[in-house]
Order: structure tokens, then sequence, then C-alpha cells
């Protein structure tokens, strides 16, 4: 049966890098277009109001020359209304002289002398009698709009129309027609549109490369994360997840944080794996023995046993007993295995500890009456712990029992019960061999016993304390111990008060 990985093919793979610079480029060339349309909007719309102003001054000049007359716009009348001063111009200029003539501040002079505009005259009947330069819109008088813009072979033509009356009577003596082609606006708004497009690119470009180099940088222990997981992933020999881990940057930021967390998480993997690898050999080891021994009756029974009834009850007696362990056992692993899952089916529990406390220390007392039993408790009735009861009875008994089996020539057991603003503590101290400063670090570990031969033939399995820190753990407390040496041990539990609502 194949993965799931190998069933769905995966996507092209496209770089985090790539996609944050191509993103952050792509968004700073649309917020520049935007700009730049604005902007250009902007240049367009002053540039335009400046050429249409300068046709609407040359037709309102152009009416008022042309309103002194007093009937039907003709060539002849025309050309002498507007043309009167340019043989004196040129007469001038030839002088040298026309720093002193009026008809440079002669408003009609000046508009037909632009390189752009054009003065268009028609009479009555819409003929043209007059043109400065050759038209470039064709005249219609029927025409309502009197001033457009329009496109014409690629160029911006604007053209304004405006009737001439006569400024005596009020008659009707013709139509003048002004044409701008805006050829200075077409180049310079050309030249602003290549001049954004060109900055536009280039801020894109730019910003996408920087980018690019930034989370380069920013996003290196994402790099090392990868590159620790894939040798991981290809070692073969099964030992790079003991010897590996993700190089920690000097950025010290949530990346930092999760590379250190990544370790910290490859270190427990390792350390899951060595329990169980551990955990396993302890089970063979521990099942192996009781399976030998009643192997072993069973083919004495077998080949001749069956028929001497002192060997027959030895057998099946030295067989029960290891059944026996063997059930011990068993439970034992399955109250470990329950140990872990504590938070999620008993998270809303709560017990007294004053009253369970004195319960477990009466039965004690009651089944060892050869041991001396003193308790010193500070706690008052309703002292409510979060925890199930019958957990913090079994944490409490695996403590006790392990005081009594533990002790040697003082046979003397110390319980206190106290509390503070926030916990309860627990303490069982013992007066027997001690436990050495190395074995410490091992004591709650699964099936570690201090002295093994010992321990079984008490019938210790080394689960009872790894058990009881699992149900503490559970309720988000904590088990300790101190110990020394041939002087005793005591085991501490801390476990959190009930909250008064």
């Amino acid at each position: 049966m194949q993965s799931n990985q190998e069933e769905v093919p995966l996507k092209k793979f496209m770089s985090l890098k790539l996609k944050w610079s191509v993103g952050l480029g792509t968004g700073v060339l649309v917020i520049f277009t935007i700009f730049a349309i604005l902007l250009y909007q902007s240049f367009a719309t002053l540039l335009l109001q400046q050429e249409k102003q300068y046709a609407r001054s040359a037709i309102s000049t152009t009416v008022v020359r042309l309103e002194a007359l007093n009937s039907e716009l003709t060539t002849t009348k025309v050309k002498k209304e507007l043309m009167a001063n340019i043989q004196a111009f040129t007469n001038a200029r030839e002088n040298e002289s026309t720093k002193s003539l009026p008809f440079y501040s002669d408003s009609v002079f000046v508009n037909l002398s632009r390189k752009n505009i054009g003065i268009s005259v028609y009479n009555l009947s819409g003929d043209e009698v007059f043109a400065s330069r050759k038209a470039q819109v064709k005249f219609n008088k029927n025409n309502d709009i009197q001033s457009r813009v329009i496109k014409k072979n690629g160029h911006t033509i604007y053209a304004t129309t405006e009737k001439v009356r006569s400024k005596q009577t009020n008659q009707l003596l013709g139509y003048v027609q002004v044409t701008n082609k805006l050829t200075d606006y077409d180049t310079t708004m050309n030249k602003l549109m290549l001049v954004f497009m060109i900055f536009g690119l280039a801020a894109a470009l730019m910003t996408g490369l920087a980018c690019y180099m930034l989370t380069n940088w920013l996003l290196r222990p994402v790099d090392h994360l990868n590159e620790t997981i894939e040798e991981i992933k290809v070692d073969k020999e099964g030992d790079a997840l003991a010897k590996v881990r993700v190089p920690i940057s000097s950025q010290n930021d949530e990346l930092t944080q999760l590379s250190l967390m990544f370790n910290s998480m490859l270190d427990q993997m390792q350390g899951y794996i060595e329990q169980q690898q551990q955990f396993v050999e302890d089970v063979s080891h521990e099942l192996r023995t009781p399976v030998a021994i009643i192997q072993g009756h069973l083919d004495l029974l077998s080949r001749w046993g069956k028929d001497d009834p002192e060997v027959l009850e030895e057998s099946i007696s030295a067989s029960l007993q290891e059944i026996s362990r063997m059930k011990s056992l068993i439970q034992e692993m399955l109250d470990l295995s329950r140990a872990e899952q504590v938070e999620i089916n008993f998270k809303n529990e709560e017990t007294d500890a004053w009253e369970l406390g004195l319960q477990v220390f009466n039965n004690f007392r009651m089944i060892h009456p050869d041991f001396t039993f003193v308790l010193d408790n500070d706690l008052k009735k309703d002292t409510m712990v979060q925890i199930y009861r019958n957990h913090l009875e079994q944490i409490m008994i695996i403590l006790m029992d392990n005081a009594v089996k533990y002790s040697r020539e003082r046979k003397e057991v110390h319980v206190s019960l106290s509390r503070d603003s926030k916990y309860v503590q627990i303490a069982v101290q013992d007066f027997g061999e001690g436990i050495s400063e190395e074995n410490l670090k091992k004591v709650f570990s699964r099936f570690y016993r201090v002295d093994k031969a010992r321990s079984r033939d008490k019938g210790g399995n080394g689960l009872g304390l790894a058990i009881a820190q699992r149900l503490v753990e559970g309720y988000h407390g904590k088990l300790t111990v101190d110990s020394v040496l041939e002087q005793g041990s005591i085991f501490r539990v801390t476990l959190p008060l009930m909250n008064k609502k």
C-alpha cells in the first residue's frame, strides 16, 4: 500500500523567497502605477488647461476685433482688421526697432504668431474668408459643440468656435474657429509616460531584488531547518537524529526561537526513542524470566514431574507466582499508559487532600504495625486539590509502599501535609538505604530499580515511580526527590489547589 504522498503528486515547488519577492515587487509596481496615473492625469489636466487658455485667448481677442465691423465678414475686411500691423512689424524688424512698436503688446498679433494656433474666420454661409494656418478641423456652422478635444493622425487637437456679432447692432456677422495642435502637450505626455514606465519597472525590479536578498537573510534559519530535516530523512544508519541539530543564528527572532524549539523537539524525540528501546529491552527482560521459569517447570512436569506430588506442587506454586508477577507487570504497564492521558479524561476532578491523606496514613499504620508512622498535618478539612481521588490515593500508596520497602533497621516513615496560597505539598520520608546522586536522575524512569535483585525480592517492577510522576504531571503538579545514600529519601508531591469561584 502506497502512502498518500506517493498517490497524490506534489505541485511544482515555488520558493517562499521568490513568492515574497514577486509579491512585493508587484505590490510596489501596482502602487507606483496608481500614483503615476494620478500624477499623469494631474499633469495632463494642467497642460491641457494651459493650451486651452491659449486657444480661448486667441478666439476672444479675434472676436473682439471683428465685432467692430458692421456687416458680414469678408476676406478683405478681416485681413484689414487682423493684419494691419504685419507690414509695420516687417519694416520695424528690418530697422531693428521692434522694441519701440506697440504690436508686441497686440494680442491678435501674439496669437497669430503662436506656432500651433490656427485662426480661421467664416462668413454667414460657413465659407472660409481668412485662415492664419490650414484648418486642422473642418468647420460646421450647425455644430452646437463650441469646444472639443479630438485625436487626429496621432495628434491631439483642441478646437473652439464662437459667433461674431456686431458690437453696435448685435447682428450676426460670421464665425471664428481657433484650433490648437497640442504638439508640445503630446510630446510632454509621451515623455512623462516613458519616464513613469522606466521608473516603475526599475522600482519593481529593485524592490524585488532587495526583498529577495532580505528574505534570503531572514529565512536562513528555515534553510537550516530544511537541511537538518533532509539530513535526518536520508540518513540510513539511523544516527543522524542523535547528532544533527539546527544551527542557531544570532538574529534572536521568531525563527531563532523556532530553531531552538525544533532542536528541543529533536532532543525529546531522541529521548523517547532511547526510552522506547530501553522499555522494549526491559519488558523483554522482565517477561523473559517468568516465562523461562514457567516453561522450565512445565518441561519438568512433562518429562516426569507430574508423577511426583512434591515436584508437581512445587512447579505449580512457582508457576502461579510467576504468573502473578506477570499480571502485576501488565497491570502496571496499563496504569502507566492511562497515567499519560489523565489531562484528557480527568481534567475537572477534585479531591480533599486532608481527608485522603489521613485515610492512606491510617491504612498503612494498620497494615504495617511493625513500622512507626509520623504525620505532620497542616491542612484543614476541605482542602481541595485538582486531581482524581483514586489517582491521588495511588500516588501516595506508591510513595509510602516504597518507603516501607526500602527501610532498613530504622522502620520509621514520616508523612507531612502542607499548603501555601496556590499549592498543596505531600511529603513522604523514609530512613532507609537512600539513593546515590547518579541514580537520582534515573529514579523516575520506567523499569529502573536501584537494587534490581532486592527490588525483585520485594515484588517491585520498577514502574511505580514512573506511574506516580506521570499522574502528578498530568495534573500540572510536580514530583521531586531528595536523598542521601545510607540515610534515606524524601519524596515531595506538589499539586495545584482548586480555584475558588
